[in-house]
């Protein structure tokens, strides 16, 4: 199979969806590779690099697409590329589609077969959304601590205190793969952390094994309000794999909250569990609604490129290799996990999140697939 690999367009984004060491085993075995010349240098990948492991170099996007019948990529395609895919092409990529209704029908216009890192499922773990969610629950943590000193609009609080002087106050709001990171990050620094979750096993499992400056708390608008109240920042880490992220904390719980504390929103991707975030990038990442500083950057581990490329092709190659060897639809028919990960098929939506997102019918994946 012919795989492409198109240099990410989205503003301050520097990872690419291959590493060379990936590349070298999809070479290995029997495909041919191309990667966009420059695309791997955001991430300290030179294009000979790729090219010493037997990948063809493109000059420029539209060759990329124009060639490949698996299209690898980081993030979803936006407007530009939306047109150079093609009917029949399969797309491999964070799609995040419960968050824009317009994206989803581009994807549906453009007839490939769409398949989603994040909603690629094995028992109840989502092992392509994984690495990515633990590098961006690090960084939230870095992010709220950088913005809450007073140059950039913070309220000037320390997260980990001094003697004499109290700790910041951390809410985690979810206790997945995001909000444990999270909480150890915070914890590490020295603040008092409270991590909340609906799921009394994982708040049990999390009660055993987190740092003592960390309580957990079961999750209720009530409990996210009394924290509120005494959060200098809030993390929300929030995730319905595949849906749109539910709305945890309102525009009028902002007054609870004091001047300058911080909001890092990571499930902004999914639309933000926070009902005052909008998607912002690095180069301007904050923004204040009611003196509350919000930091929702739609892609954060790409301030980070050399260790989330490399985390991702880690995660994501087994499952390439195997999408490249069945194709799209022997995929969909004979590799679970795969087919979990189709969210669009041949104009068709398969993924029941982002049907319910937009008031649209879900098809199974598997009769798309098979032109039934």
């Amino acid at each position: 199979m012919k795989i492409g690999v198109p240099k990410e367009i989205k503003p301050q984004e520097n990872r690419i969806a291959l590493t060379p060491a990936g590349a070298e085993r999809l070479v290995a075995a029997g495909h041919e590779v191309f990667v966009e010349a420059g695309g791997g240098q955001g991430s300290g990948f030179e294009d000979a690099d790729f090219a010493a492991v037997g990948v063809s170099l493109l000059a420029d996007p539209k060759a990329v697409f124009a060639t490949a019948d698996l299209v690898l990529k980081v993030k979803e395609p936006l407007p530009e590329e939306w047109e150079l895919l093609r009917p029949g092409q399969t797309l491999f990529t964070y799609l995040h589609l419960a968050a824009s209704r317009e994206l989803t029908e581009a994807m549906m216009k453009s007839g490939a077969h769409c398949f989603a890192y994040e909603t690629l499922r094995v028992g109840r773990t989502l092992p392509l959304l994984t690495p990515m969610s633990e590098v961006a629950g690090r960084m939230s943590i870095q992010a709220g601590a950088k913005y809450l000193e007073k140059p950039h609009g913070g309220s000037g609080v320390l997260l980990g205190g001094v003697p004499g002087v109290r700790r910041a106050q951390v809410l985690v709001i979810g206790g997945g793969v995001v909000g444990v990171n999270a909480a150890r990050m915070a914890c590490g620094l020295g603040a008092d952390v409270t991590i909340m979750d609906v799921d009394l096993d994982r708040l049990r499992y999390l009660d055993e094994v987190m740092p003592k400056n960390c309580l957990t708390v079961y999750s209720s608008p009530l409990a996210i309000r009394e924290a509120l109240a005494s959060a200098d920042l809030v993390v929300g880490a929030v995730l319905i794999p595949g849906a749109a992220a539910p709305k945890l904390v309102r525009r009028e719980d902002l007054a609870l909250m004091r001047a300058g504390s911080v909001i890092v929103d990571v499930a902004v991707d999914q639309g933000g569990c926070v009902e005052t975030c909008r998607p912002t990038t690095h180069a301007q990442p904050v923004f204040e609604v009611d003196g509350i500083v919000h930091y929702c950057v739609a892609n954060m581990p790409g301030a980070v490129p050399r260790t989330s490329t490399m985390a991702l092709t880690n995660a994501t190659l087994s499952w390439t290799l195997e999408l490249a060897r069945l194709g799209p639809q022997r995929a969909v028919r004979e590799n679970q996990p795969l087919r979990e990960a189709a969210n669009v098929l041949a104009g068709q939506v398969t993924c029941q999140g982002v049907a319910s997102a937009f008031g649209l019918e879900a098809q199974a994946a598997e009769t798309v697939a098979l032109g039934v």
